[in-house]
């Protein structure tokens, strides 16, 4: 099943901390993106940046969540709440 997860960060979020997470994501990971994302998407609404991803399941995306959430600590950046996920109901891509 499908899952779709949704994070939001604290206010003030720069764009070289994300940049720079990112740029160690892929350094470390074997393949990117990792095993299970299907999409990736990162925007800023207001002062916080948003991230919206599709996993091909939740077991993947707690596997990637073991390496990712040492980095964000590392570099300062905080979440505005525990992300939300939910069950992929459809997708339509082009």
């Amino acid at each position: 099943m499908s899952i779709v997860v949704r994070f939001t960060s604290a206010a003030g979020m720069r764009d070289e901390q994300y940049d720079e997470v990112l740029r160690q994501l892929e350094a470390s990971e074997s393949t990117w993106p990792p095993d299970g994302m299907a999409y990736h998407v990162a925007f800023k609404l207001g002062d916080s940046f948003r991230v919206s991803e599709i996993w091909d399941s939740p077991e993947q995306l707690e596997a990637f969540g073991e390496r990712l959430l040492p980095l964000l600590a590392e570099h300062g950046v905080e979440l505005a709440g525990e992300p939300e996920i939910a069950e992929v109901y459809n997708i339509i891509s082009r």
